[in-house]
């Protein structure tokens, strides 16, 4: 297997991952619901990325739902050794594809016997709890809900935990509990919120992994952005990946793509160094918001 460029994270003895990785999520329909436009492209894109290096895969099984995982499944069982499922845990999709908090006890329990089952997998490789955006405030506890994965974690379903949408503070609650490997929160170039968590990730070895790092349904819209990608000769998409990859080194990247020629220019961007004026140049961007 050809190692792609940007590295790996070790996160604990048993779990490595690359940091340019691949995000399964819009392998589902329109609004992530439903099947695949292209069920023949969806399994080959997997089926590349993993082909072409790639050992992190960012799934759910509220994709789709379980549409995404079943695809993952058909493509890639029996795993490769190397490769690491992460998936989440404690939303759900309602009639028409709306998205739900399930943050019950049960609810949690249940997603994870039903990502278990889409899988094909014994145990989950990281279940991260996602925090409903909507209910979620900075400080509301969230030791019940992470309490109830590391129950999960103890009986050997699941090996690593982490987070999502959540604060320094509760990543501090939950790490009284379990420790957390991976925090999945929204962190572009344009959207600057979570630098202090960043930093704290990298010293702590939790690997940060934003998502919508291209600034998800509606794409990021920068002058900055389009000078640096012209100057660079190169696309306005990898210049924002290639940022990311360089503002810390426990960043992890879960770029999404259904076609094959998108994935391979995401990867691409691992190699792309940006100079420092550049850097300079897209800092700035989040200063200006």
């Amino acid at each position: 297997m050809p190692t792609i460029s940007g590295g790996t994270l070790s996160l604990a003895d048993d779990l490595t991952i690359t940091r340019m990785g691949y995000g399964a999520m819009q392998l589902a329909g329109p609004n992530v619901f439903g099947p695949p436009r292209d069920r023949d492209e969806a399994i080959a894109v997997l089926r590349e990325a993993v082909e072409q290096g790639v050992t992190h895969i960012d799934t759910s099984d509220f994709y789709g739902p379980t549409v995404v995982n079943e695809l993952i499944r058909q493509a890639l069982h029996p795993y490769p050794e190397a490769l690491q499922l992460v998936t989440k845990v404690g939303a759900r999709r309602g009639p028409g594809g709306a998205w739900l908090p399930a943050q019950e006890r049960q609810d949690l329990i249940d997603a994870v016997h039903d990502n278990l089952t889409h899988l094909g997998v014994d145990a989950l490789d990281v279940v991260n709890l996602r925090l409903h955006a909507h209910d979620n405030s900075p400080d509301a506890s969230i030791a019940d809900r992470f309490g109830v994965l590391a129950e999960l974690q103890q009986q050997g379903l699941i090996r690593h935990l982490g987070l999502s949408d959540a604060s320094s503070a509760q990543v501090t609650e939950a790490q009284a509990i379990a420790p957390v490997v991976t925090v999945q929160n929204l962190y572009n170039v344009a959207n600057r919120q979570d630098d202090e968590l960043v930093d704290r990730c990298a010293k702590e070895n939790i690997a940060y992994v934003p998502f919508f790092p291209l600034g998800g349904f509606s794409p990021l819209q920068s002058d900055a952005l389009v000078s640096v990608a012209a100057e660079l000769e190169t696309s306005t998409q990898q210049v924002a990946l290639a940022w990311l990859l360089q503002r810390s080194p426990g960043i992890a990247l879960i770029p999404g793509t259904s076609s094959r020629a998108h994935l391979r220019e995401n990867l691409a961007a691992a190699d792309l160094q940006l100079p420092a004026d550049a850097i300079a140049e897209l800092d700035g961007i989040g200063s200006q918001r």
